[in-house]
């Protein structure tokens, strides 16, 4: 049976775990879901460089996957996701794509919430691309990289502040979480701002299971089973 593979860019297996729970409610529409860690990422991807330089060894590793029916990119900044869609015939969804689209089914105006400063640019460059800068309230930075995101406690209370920023100060009325690793949040984070919150990874896997059971690609005259 075909599966969904959804690729972690970054080298942290915590990371990959947390994708795992948060979308293993999923599971349930009947598509197998397969996540995977690339070993040669970085521990975190948090500039442009880091992320451009997974794009090779993320290509090599959705080739190898003999059963997919889809992918998922889950990194927020969508590394190689035209590369991806060029190689392959088969569904490929872009976490931080995915996450921006259901936001806009959600609210008027999305807040991200970043882990660096250093990210921001990044994700204005992917918006303005987008063609969504009106719809955007702000981003604002936790000041934490990838692998602090781990001190649970720490991170959940500068998430909260930084939502909280998002909808008093720049009138969000949706916040995203701007990182994979941040995964296990949503719930705490939607009680505490009272917001809609979309975790990017649970949006690319509704989105990506939605095109599988459709027949849908970006290739639509091509064979689905094609590579």
């Amino acid at each position: 049976m075909t599966s969904l593979i959804v690729i972690n860019p970054n080298s942290s297996q915590t990371v990959t775990d947390g994708i795992d729970t948060a979308i293993d409610p999923l599971r349930r529409f009947g598509t197998p879901i397969r996540c995977h860690t690339l070993v040669e990422g970085p521990p975190g991807i948090e500039n442009q460089m880091q992320a451009d330089l997974t794009i090779a060894p993320m290509l090599k590793l959705a080739a190898e996957q003999g059963d997919a029916a889809g992918y998922v990119i889950a990194c927020f900044g969508d590394p190689g996701l035209h590369a991806l869609r060029h190689q392959t015939a088969l569904p490929v969804v872009g976490i931080q794509e995915a996450a921006v689209m259901t936001a806009l089914t959600l609210g008027q105006r999305f807040g991200v919430i970043a882990i660096l400063s250093a990210s921001i640019p990044r994700h204005l460059r992917a918006f303005g691309a987008m063609g969504v800068m009106e719809r955007l309230a702000g981003d604002r930075a936790l000041g934490l990289g990838v692998a602090e995101l781990a001190n649970k406690d720490r991170t959940l209370g500068a998430m909260i502040d930084a939502g909280k920023r998002l909808r008093d100060n720049d009138g969000a009325d949706v916040l995203i979480m701007g990182c994979a690793g941040m995964a296990g949040f949503r719930t705490a984070l939607e009680a505490e701002t009272g917001l809609p919150v979309v975790e990017p990874c649970q949006a690319a896997v509704s989105m990506a299971l939605g095109q599988i059971a459709l027949k849908m690609s970006h290739r639509p005259r091509e064979q689905h089973d094609a590579r």
